[in-house]
């Protein structure tokens, strides 16, 4: 493993610390405020920058991107995302202290699962931790525009199906996506720079979303279900969009293995109990 993939997998696990204890900060925030609504985006904006608490929170996760966006120019995307998708582990622990409560069954499953994960990443980058090629331009951009598209269509259908707190996680986790995939491709440099805008676009309606989720749901499942999408499709994308590629051999197998650990973890923290919560106006 090389100095610059060390000092990545540091960055990474700092920024989804810092970025999971900013979820729960925000969540907070944004259940004690009044009613934030999808048809009146300024008004709910408005609400949530004269609130400090949640401010505080936000420019929590605003460090835990910088630190997210460094870690993404030293190490690929799969291999930073998966750092990421261990730290639901924290969220779920860090939830159920504050609520004092005790991790369920299934949470106590995921969070050994993440952590199995974490592991298995950490042998297998012996196996190396190639960068791969940059990808398609045209391949990318189709990625982003079908990931924006299942988000609006769970936002339209979602709601009714699956409650307003499910549907506005999977929305945003959707939309954080592309913030991340977007981040990677931009650290590419030269035209690829102007996947800043799919960025700020990403996480500006990722952040909004979660907010929206978060008055209608649980920190856990909220933050957990997009972490979950936030995660996953940037894996996948590392890999089918950007090529980046597997060691061969046993520590591939334990690469896939850990890929693998760590987003069944996070499914396993984020999967929502019960009854879908209600509609928010």
């Amino acid at each position: 493993m090389s100095i610059s993939t060390a000092v990545a997998l540091v960055l990474a696990l700092l920024s989804t610390t810092i970025t999971n204890l900013a979820y729960l900060r925000e969540h907070d925030a944004a259940a004690a405020l009044p009613v934030l609504s999808m048809r009146r985006p300024l008004h709910s904006l408005q609400l949530l920058l004269a609130d400090r608490s949640w401010l505080l929170g936000f420019a929590m996760e605003t460090v835990g991107f910088l630190l997210y966006a460094a870690a993404l120019a030293l190490a690929s995307l799969a291999l930073v995302q998966s750092i990421g998708a261990g730290g639901i582990g924290l969220l779920a622990y860090v939830s159920a202290r504050m609520s004092g409560r005790h991790l369920s069954g299934r949470e106590l499953s995921g969070v050994l699962l993440s952590v199995v994960g974490l592991l298995a990443l950490a042998v297998s980058l012996v196996g190396g931790s190639g960068e791969g090629r940059s990808g398609s331009t045209a391949t990318i951009l189709v990625w982003l525009g079908t990931s924006a598209a299942l988000a609006l269509l769970f936002l339209l259908l979602g709601r009714a199906l699956l409650g307003a707190a499910v549907a506005a996680a999977v929305a945003g986790g959707l939309f954080f996506s592309i913030g991340d995939i977007s981040t990677k491709v931009a650290t590419q440099g030269g035209a690829r720079i102007s996947f800043v805008l799919l960025l700020v676009l990403g996480y500006t309606l990722g952040t909004l979303l979660l907010q929206f989720g978060y008055q209608a749901g649980g920190a856990l499942t909220v933050a957990g279900l997009a972490t979950l999408l936030t995660n996953a499709l940037p894996i996948a994308a590392g890999t089918i969009v950007l090529a980046e590629p597997v060691p061969s051999g046993v520590f591939g197998g334990v690469r896939v293995l850990a890929f693998a650990a760590v987003t069944a973890g996070a499914f396993l923290l984020a999967r929502p109990e019960g009854r879908p919560a209600a509609q928010a106006a």
